[in-house]
């Protein structure tokens, strides 16, 4: 039997997870975080006075909070690009191959922007940077979602939400510690430091096993069935494991070989429905206001609350500090609440968290609306956290079949990196322009957008194998009828007591049979 350091079953998914997930998603949270805790520091002033808007007023500061915008957002710019190029080389290189791709041209980035001594280099660093990432933010995914059993799906992709989370924290708390040091090392470690992470994935990736559902699609079906026997603790010529590779074969069949020109029509498959659905999840989980209070915590807390820089950024780090404490509610919610309830949630929650900062902030010299702020604002991160973090990218993924996935989840996190960066891009001006009103737009955006969205288009898929989705979708002829047949298929699922998930084969036909009497 085959084994990787000996690992088989659940013990090699828990490694795939501390292994590569894990700093995949750390330096995530990191690179997400780490920009926003420098824009006041005195080195970093000094020497980029073009983003200075600490020692600036009027229309100089409006000036330079664009430029600070634009530099702090090309990051997300190349993000969008990295996750764009996957179209090409995604499905040709593999889940693996592209992670550490990703993971070199992430370090050539991070080398760059902690060694810049001008604008230019500095930004050039962080488009790099981005596209690095943006090769990973589709690949990570893609891999641990094609590697997971039905049942803990999502629990171990909510784990990447956890992941995120604890990389802002740590980036939050490097950055306050290195506020009481003078000189360049105050800003050039903290963007060293992404490397650590970038090189665990690069070096490690390469010794796990390749995404079997992947590995069926190029026709690899011995490795496929190796991988999944591995994955599952079971004879590579288990009955289970040949009805699983038989089950994404048809699948494959029944979806056809797909192309990026597909998943903008809506075929038997509905592609166009599931890349819609696909790209507005990741799109919402920045809209919902998170980079104005991740990329801009710090500023949030000395412009508009008026607290000196110091108590900012512990209050910052310990923000995020608590969102890390509360990723485990999504966590042990997600198989059992399932991922509708856990959206639908968190966008009522982050929209009357926006109300209520936007009220506190209007009123610095009240104490008590200060108060209210700072607390909603850690209100926000657990809604968040919980909601959409991590559970976007499950979601993505879950939807998408496995003859487009790569397609779509690469314009899924494409969508999630324009929208990235437009947040990222006009705070600043935002801030300038319409003080707390600004809070306002991502109040009514949860509420009115996001949330109606998520009740009536977003299927529920927990319990489902991946390639049971797809039945949701071939048995749609609308929009909005997804809702309506995952309601269906999963009146099947069954829950036991130690949260295992199946489905009741007596009252569910195989796929083989499905084919059969559509035949």
């Amino acid at each position: 039997m085959q084994t990787y350091f000996g690992l088989r079953g659940t013990a090699l998914n828990a490694a795939l997870i501390w292994a590569v997930i894990m700093p995949a998603f750390l330096l995530f949270g990191y690179n997400n975080a780490v920009a926003g805790g420098l824009l006041d520091l005195p080195a970093w002033t000094a020497l980029f006075p073009e983003m200075d808007t600490v020692h600036s007023s009027g229309s100089q500061k409006a000036h330079n909070s664009h430029i600070q915008g634009t530099v702090v957002g090309v990051y997300t710019l190349g993000g969008l690009f990295g996750a764009l190029s996957c179209l090409l080389t995604g499905d040709k290189l593999g889940r693996r191959h592209t992670m550490m791709l990703g993971a070199l041209v992430t370090t050539i980035g991070s080398i760059i922007q902690s060694s810049a001594f001008s604008l230019a280099q500095l930004t050039v660093g962080r488009v790099i940077s981005g596209l690095g990432f943006g090769l990973i933010s589709v690949a990570a995914p893609n891999w641990q979602a094609e590697c997971s059993r039905a049942s803990h799906r999502g629990f171990v992709i909510m784990l990447e939400g956890l992941f995120n989370s604890a990389g802002l924290a740590t980036a939050a708390w490097i950055n306050y510690g290195l506020s009481h040091t003078t000189g360049g090392v105050s800003w050039r470690f903290s963007l060293a430091f992404p490397c650590v992470y970038s090189m665990m994935i690069f070096f490690s990736v390469s010794f796990w096993p390749e995404s079997p559902r992947w590995l069926v699609k190029k026709g690899r079906i011995d490795e496929a069935r190796h991988v999944l026997a591995a994955l599952d603790d079971v004879p590579f010529d288990s009955p289970d494991i040949v009805q699983e590779v038989r089950e994404i074969q048809i699948s494959l069949e029944e979806t056809g070989k797909g192309s990026f020109r597909d998943i903008f029509r809506n075929g038997s498959g509905r592609f166009g429905n599931r890349a819609f659905i696909a790209a507005a999840a990741q799109c919402f989980q920045q809209m919902c206001g998170i980079n104005v209070l991740g990329y801009y915590q710090t500023t949030i807390f000395i412009n508009f609350l008026k607290l000196n820089s110091n108590t900012s950024r512990i209050l910052s780090a310990t923000v995020y500090t608590w969102q890390t404490l509360c990723a485990p509610i999504g966590l042990f919610t997600i198989e059992r609440a399932g991922r509708r309830k856990l959206m639908i949630l968190g966008a009522l929650g982050m929209g009357m968290c926006m109300a209520v900062a936007a009220g506190g902030t209007s009123h610095p010299s009240n104490q008590a609306a200060v108060n209210a702020a700072i607390a909603f604002i850690y209100l926000f991160s657990t809604f968040f956290v919980t909601g959409y973090l991590g559970l976007t990218f499950l979601y993505a993924s879950e939807i998408a079949p496995l003859s487009v996935r790569t397609p779509i989840t690469a314009l899924s996190a494409a969508s999630r990196w324009l929208f990235n960066y437009v947040v990222v891009e006009v705070t600043p001006t935002g801030f300038n322009s319409l003080g707390y009103q600004y809070f306002i737009i991502y109040a009514v955006i949860n509420w009115f957008l996001i949330l109606p969205t998520v009740y009536f288009l977003f299927p529920e898929t927990q319990g489902l194998h991946l390639e049971s989705v797809d039945r949701i979708f071939l048995e749609s002829t609308s929009v909005l009828d997804p809702v309506r047949v995952a309601k269906g298929l999963r009146a099947d699922v069954v829950i036991e007591k130690d949260g295992g998930i199946y489905l009741n084969r007596e009252n569910t036909k195989s796929i083989d049979e499905q084919k059969e009497k559509a035949v």
